[in-house]
């Protein structure tokens, strides 16, 4: 199809009186690494429950593919080719990673509980495949050798990873990524950076990322949208948005001399 991707428009929330997103406005396109950035409270989380169907909107219309998701439950978008991660670790207790991993094939299984219960032949191959592309989805991240240890027992930085194979192994179209670099290195984020490209040029997946790691931003996406009190005021190519006075005053200049004021 031609056109975006993924498709704002109009949309504005509020809660209790005060308006988060004020008529945003927004295309992201196929196989592009859109960067969402601005200071804390901009409302670049409240945009992402928007777009999954957690927080519906007040106003304006969000379109996945040409079609209107807007007051579609959080489970039929996902099932459009939607996949998100979250701020905080979503992995379960007492799963393995392999385990963990294959959760994200849910929505594909068809067996159900009846199934499991009576270990019938359709369950076993169900989860014979799912394993399988467990592993294989461990392979494509590096990390394969993680596969029997307990999730929650990794690093909060490998943790994040995991979500994210967790989320492709559903083979979505667009995946929403919530600072999916809390909690990395400086030294691992020239690995994420080539991961992050990875999913998009050989899976061919849609991003879109909310972070405040801005050398990572500015390194991988290919456009940059900056948020401030629930308004876009800059969107564009990284170097345009870098150097917008706008982005500089009410973002990256605050970021710049909170860093010379703790130095």
């Amino acid at each position: 199809m031609s056109g975006p991707l993924l498709a704002l428009r109009d949309v504005t929330v509020g809660f209790g009186g005060v308006t988060v997103l004020d008529g945003i406005t927004l295309d992201v396109g196929r196989g592009e690494i859109r960067g969402l950035i601005g200071p804390n409270g901009a409302g670049k989380t409240t945009l992402l429950n928007v777009v999954c169907g957690i927080h519906p909107p007040h106003r304006g219309d969000v379109l996945l593919d040409g079609k209107s998701i807007v007051g579609r439950k959080p489970s039929a978008i996902a099932a459009q080719g939607l996949g998100r991660t979250f701020q905080t670790s979503q992995l379960f207790r007492g799963m393995t990673v392999l385990e963990n991993l294959m959760t994200g094939l849910h929505r594909r299984t068809r067996t159900g509980l009846l199934g499991a219960a009576f270990n019938l032949g359709s369950y076993r191959a169900e989860e014979e495949q799912a394993e399988a592309e467990a592993r294989k989805a461990l392979e494509f991240i590096g990390m394969a050798e993680f596969a029997d240890r307990p999730g929650t027992a990794l690093s909060f930085g490998q943790q994040r990873v995991i979500e994210i194979a967790r989320t492709l192994i559903g083979d979505p179209k667009v995946v929403l990524l919530d600072e999916p670099a809390v909690g990395l290195s400086l030294n691992r984020l020239a690995e994420f950076d080539r991961l992050l490209r990875r999913i998009r040029d050989e899976k061919g997946v849609t991003l879109i990322l909310i972070e405040h790691v801005i050398r990572l931003v500015m390194d991988v996406c290919d456009r940059v949208t900056v948020l401030s009190t629930g308004r876009v005021i800059a969107d564009g190519t990284p170097d345009a948005v870098r150097n917008d006075p706008d982005v500089i005053e009410a973002y990256l200049g605050k970021e710049l001399r909170a860093r010379h004021t703790a130095s």
